[in-house]
């Protein structure tokens, strides 16, 4: 709901604005459908996907609106995605008497599939090329007009791309090459997602936070979901499922939506990044960790409320750590100061050249330089603003905004947009008091302690009063857990905002006027001329492609949209040793100590005798994937899903900079596993059956 705002409260090179052209070396790349390495997949591999196969797999193929991708797996509307992809729903589901999270949810009947609550699942449908009018309507504009003109021409092409109709579509407009291309993304909305069966967090999480991001693994992170539509299951087009599996060396794709990479990022963005962002997150990601380990030990009730967002956390602090380490190691800042200049040095050796691109570096520069000057109080109002105390500032950002006309409003709050966000808000999801008051303690310590107590916006928000107690009586004090209360604030629009006497819209009204001021800032003033100037580096890159017979070689970094990826089933070397592509149930059952995190649930304990232990359980791929990918399938030459994509190993953590075939792995559970799982230990036959069959 708040992700067009968040990416500019946080940081525009943080979140991966600024994305270049990178160009493909052996299976490196995240494809846009339109845009696939045909012939370098024939030459290496003899394969060819024609049309027929491409639009299958695009239609086959999903995400989840909060960040994970999908596949249906079925003509009756059954949805493959992760585990950890629907932790938020099973938390949500959750009550006293049953926790899903930590113990599964099983099904016989349609009837027993409950709705995830607020949860969106989007396919896509078409794909256009609007660079012509981006580029028209933003020509010789700079700073905030740049802004403006770009936000009016993303409302008017999604406006018209939805027709009117935001219940069934959904449209984005995606920077490709970071401006070097945009296109416009039509999406099939589904808003009616229902849980089949999840397993125990024990064995979708086998070997926690120890073995995350790691290689042996012995995980089934598999979630099953069900879309419906006028209280029917729908009837889409499906990847059939491939009992058996893949074998060593085959060629696999994965379908998939990857957050984002920054291969091309300029040196500047990339010293900031491995100076002041991702140590400052770190450190933040960091402290939460602390906050919500001591809640968690406080009784088995705030244990059970904090292992989601504690799983979170630690996969972010992992991930973060992952790209700073490469950073930090190894010479890729220094091997992209010589790329700029010598890309710089082809622009300036030519006067035509040096019309259209300019000195493209030097605003990246300057935009940094005021980044930084901005990255502590940006970060730190908006841990503040996360989690529950988003939709509060969405109300109160959402009531302003819809006072504008359509092209003038924040990214995020165009009339397409809105939908979404009423959609969340109507969500019923669960509210803990005792947990929300801990993060928003936290968070206000925080923004004390990087502002200082004398800066006017701590002042502002804390008032005479110390971030605990602040803390409390805005939790204790609120009505807007209920989503009943959020949707009648939301409706009412600017009227109902200004007169609400809840406190948190109180507090939020109350910091809005600095709050939006900072946003306009960053938009203005380091997002738009990053935009503009990356936009220049890009068309650059382009050209000097196209005068060197590269054009076809070049791949957009990822934007959370569709791509393909492809590689081969193969293991690499670690540490001098070769690790095998394949793990198996035997290996799992040998992993296993009895104690967290390698304890099996008793349910695997129970099957250990009726297993055939040689099924292949998880595997690795050298398909080139990053963050968004969690979920995504994993495909054969005849498009049969094969494997279900759930983490990367270690030296893929740099794959947000660079890939390595030599040691950059993605690592997927294997469809033997999840067959021979939901048969001989969930006693899910109908499940399996329709996996295999393609119906129920």
């Amino acid at each position: 709901m708040s992700q067009a705002r968040s990416s500019l409260l946080l940081s525009s090179a943080l979140l991966g604005a600024f994305a270049f052209a990178s160009t493909a070396h052996a299976d490196e790349g995240m494809w846009t459908f339109d845009h696939l390495p045909k012939a370098a997949l024939q030459k290496g591999y003899g394969f060819t996907p024609n049309a027929r196969w491409i639009q299958h797999v695009v239609q086959s193929s999903a995400r989840l609106a909060e960040g994970c991708s999908a596949s249906f797996v079925s003509g009756d509307g059954l949805v493959m995605t992760n585990h950890h992809c629907a932790n938020s729903c099973l938390a949500a589901l959750s009550d006293k008497g049953h926790d899903y999270f930590r113990d599964g949810f099983y099904t016989k009947e349609l009837a027993d599939e409950r709705q995830c609550p607020g949860m969106e699942l989007d396919r896509l449908d078409t794909m256009k090329d609007v660079s012509a009018p981006v580029a028209e309507a933003t020509k010789g504009k700079q700073g905030a007009a740049y802004s403006a003109a770009l936000q009016e021409v993303e409302s008017k092409l999604t406006k018209d791309c939805i027709g009117g109709d935001d219940e069934h579509w959904r449209c984005d407009m995606v920077p490709l090459y970071h401006g070097g291309q945009t296109a416009l993304y039509r999406y099939r909305r589904y808003k009616d997602v229902r849980v089949v069966m999840a397993p125990e967090q024990g064995i979708a999480f086998f070997g926690g936070d120890p073995d995350n991001f790691d290689y042996p693994r012995y995980d089934i992170d598999l979630s099953m979901l069900r879309v419906y539509e006028g209280g029917k299951p729908v009837h889409t087009p499906f990847l059939q499922f491939d009992p058996n599996g893949p074998k060593a060396d085959d060629l696999v794709f994965t379908s998939g939506n990857p957050g984002r990479t920054q291969r091309g990022l300029p040196a500047s963005a990339l010293a900031f990044q491995r100076d002041v962002a991702n140590p400052a997150i770190i450190s933040a990601l960091t402290l939460r960790e602390g906050m919500l380990w001591q809640y968690s030990r406080e009784s088995a009730e705030h244990e059970k409320q904090a292992e989601d967002a504690l799983f979170s956390i630690q996969n972010g602090i992992k991930s973060y750590s992952g790209t700073q380490a490469a950073l930090q190691s190894g010479d890729i800042v220094s091997r992209r100061v010589k790329e700029d200049a010598a890309l710089q040095a082809w622009i300036d050796a030519d006067p035509a050249r040096r019309a259209a691109y300019g000195q493209p570096f030097r605003t990246v520069d300057k935009a940094i330089a005021l980044e930084k000057d901005l990255f502590s109080r940006n970060l730190a109002i908006g841990m503040v603003f996360r989690g529950f105390l988003d939709d509060v500032m969405t109300l109160v950002e959402g009531a302003h905004e819809r006072e504008k006309p359509d092209a003038k409003r924040h990214a995020g709050y165009h009339d397409a947009q809105l939908g979404e966000i009423e959609t969340a808000l109507a969500a019923k999801e669960p509210f803990y008091p005792d947990l929300e008051t801990a993060s928003l303690a936290l968070s206000l310590t925080s923004l004390r302690q990087i502002a200082g107590a004398d800066d006017p916006l701590v002042r502002l928000t804390l008032g005479k009063e110390a971030p605990d107690a602040l803390a409390a009586s805005l939790i204790k004090g609120t009505k807007l857990s209920d989503p009943a209360a959020r949707l009648a604030l939301w409706k009412g629009g600017l009227k109902a905002i200004e007169a609400s006497t809840d406190p948190l819209i109180v507090f939020a009204r109350r910091i809005y006027p600095s709050y939006t001021t900072l946003h306009d800032k960053m938009r203005d003033d380091v997002s738009a001329p990053l935009h503009k100037a990356q936009g220049d580096i890009a068309r650059a890159r382009f050209a000097q492609a196209k005068a060197e017979g590269r054009l076809d070689a070049l791949y957009p970094d990822a934007t959370f949209s569709p791509r393909l990826s492809y590689g081969t089933v193969k293991g690499w070397r670690k540490n001098g040793v070769d690790v095998a592509p394949f793990t198996d149930f035997a290996g799992m059952y040998g992993h296993a100590t009895g104690a967290e995190p390698f304890a099996l649930p008793k349910r695997w304990l129970d099957a250990k005798a009726r297993l055939p232990l040689s099924t292949h359980l998880d595997f690795v791929s050298t398909n080139d994937i990053v963050g968004g990918n969690s979920g995504s399938p994993v495909l054969n030459r005849e498009g049969k899903a094969v494997g279900l994509i759930f983490d990367g190993n270690l030296p893929s953590l740099a794959g947000d900079l660079y890939y390595d075939i030599s040691n950059n792995r993605a690592v997927a559970t294997d469809t033997s596993a999840i067959i021979t799982a939901l048969k001989l230990v969930y006693n899910e036959e109908s499940l399996a059956n329709e996996l295999t069959n393609g119906h129920r």
